[in-house]
């Protein structure tokens, strides 16, 4: 009984030794969400859709009757995250969550609500930058770090709002970096992606993904299918946002920069047809007169293998990740040629400005066009000689982004389109009861779209 009594007693004890273990201890991980939370906002985009309406029936009552009723038209709600990174009130989020949006409200940890103003944004990078109005308030704002110099291993912590489910907050690890993925709707790649174990759902897109220092090293934005893998999500890079922030405050736009070549992918056909040395990367089908490429000492024939390296195997990997850089970037591009590696520096360059007045473009049958820049003939490979308007937006089922629109037919006569003028003189020509038809180019081939107004 003595023995028990005396083992009772080192039992507990050896409890009580326990239970005080680390009495005092603080997880950072705890300290950095006190920091940063508050700065870290609930985004609820209301966007209004005709998608239901035929867009040449939503094209001829905006012509007679002007917009549609919101009534007769569908309301959903895009739901993500932000955070505030300036006293003055701006936010970045990822552009598609507010892509469309007719009303923006956020809110705060504290469950203050702010109506928001939609800055500007890009669709290809998918960031966008918000801006409510502080009054007098004195807001909590986010540390950018700097990408550039995290390691794979660091502590990754995201704070948002998953499902709805706000200010919820996940930890991880960085996984992996300089990865890339084909968009969802096939739009391009996001390039040079962190790739992180920090659970990341639908809801977080447009959240921060912090170091252990609470600051942001990236904007949450994909994830990869939860019946595909688990725990694989990727943040944009916030050294990526950070180069064009100030343009987008300043424009509502981003000023991408340029290389200046025509490519194609390589496959097992094309190697084989021209007898490379190499069996993936992206073959310079021609390089463009005084471009950065030509200056830099890139060659017709040359395969690029490599961009500050990052591999590339598909020429829209290329043109995404050259679109990552704004013009004036000096990078550092691995080719080869003939059989010999040989690693370039280029300059980056600008895609002209024109210096006549602005004019824009008039909607018409659910497409809203463009003038042509360098930008867009590297993104979407569209030869020099090729000219006309680029469809930038289209409610329609069959013409598409990067479309380029260079002839119309109005019932039997036809109208040549080089530019924004061109479009809308033309356009003003369709009246009720006309046939008409887009010529267009798209991806090496030409087409030709009719319709009846």
């Amino acid at each position: 009984m003595k023995k028990f009594s005396v083992m009772l007693i080192l039992g507990f004890f050896s409890l009580m030794i326990f239970s005080y273990v680390n009495p005092d201890y603080v997880s950072p991980v705890t300290k950095v969400v006190e920091e940063a939370a508050p700065a870290v906002v609930k985004v609820e985009a209301t966007v209004y859709s005709t998608s239901y309406i035929d867009p040449f029936i939503e094209d001829f009552f905006k012509r007679w009757f002007g917009d549609i009723p919101k009534q007769y038209q569908q309301k959903g709600t895009s739901l993500g995250s932000g955070f505030i990174f300036d006293k003055e009130g701006y936010i970045l989020t990822n552009f598609h969550v507010v892509d469309g949006a007719e009303e923006i409200k956020v809110s705060l940890l504290d469950g203050t609500e702010y109506k928001a103003e939609y800055i500007g944004g890009d669709k290809e990078l998918d960031i966008a930058v918000l801006k409510i109005d502080p009054k007098d308030r004195d807001l909590p704002v986010l540390e950018f770090g700097d990408s550039d110099k995290i390691k794979i291993g660091e502590w990754a912590i995201a704070i948002g709002n998953p499902l709805g489910f706000q200010h919820t907050v996940t930890l991880g690890v960085v996984s992996a970096v300089g990865r890339k993925i084909p968009k969802p709707d096939n739009s391009g790649y996001y390039t040079n992606l962190i790739q992180t174990d920090a659970a990341i759902n639908p809801g977080n897109s447009g959240g921060p993904l912090l170091n252990i220092h609470g600051q942001v090293i990236g904007i949450n934005t994909a994830i990869i299918a939860p019946s595909e893998a688990m725990n694989i999500g990727f943040a944009i890079p916030i050294n990526t946002a950070k180069r064009f922030i100030d343009s987008i405050i300043k424009t509502g736009k981003v000023e991408k920069a340029y290389l200046g070549v025509y490519m194609q992918t390589v496959t097992d056909e094309l190697k084989k047809a021209l007898g490379l040395k190499v069996s993936k990367g992206v073959y310079i089908a021609q390089v463009v007169k005084n471009s950065p490429a030509e200056k830099a000492g890139l060659k017709e024939g040359d395969v690029i293998l490599e961009v500050e390296n990052m591999s590339v195997s598909s020429a829209g990997e290329l043109a995404s990740i050259i679109h990552n850089y704004t013009p004036g970037s000096k990078i550092k591009i691995k080719i080869d040629r003939r059989g010999k590696e040989i690693e370039l520096e280029v300059i980056l360059g600008r895609v002209e400005e024109s210096f006549e007045e602005e004019v824009e473009a008039q909607e018409f049958a659910g497409i809203i066009v463009k003038d042509i820049d360098r930008a867009d003939r590297e993104k979407y490979q569209i030869p020099e000689e090729v000219n006309g308007v680029i469809v930038v937006k289209s409610k329609n089922g069959f013409i598409k982004e990067g479309y380029v629109i260079y002839k119309m037919a109005i019932s039997g006569k036809t109208y040549k389109i080089e530019n924004i003028n061109d479009w809308n003189n033309t356009i003003k020509n369709v009246k009720k009861g006309d046939y008409v038809a887009f010529f267009y180019y798209y991806k090496g081939a030409t087409g030709i779209f009719s319709f009846g107004y």
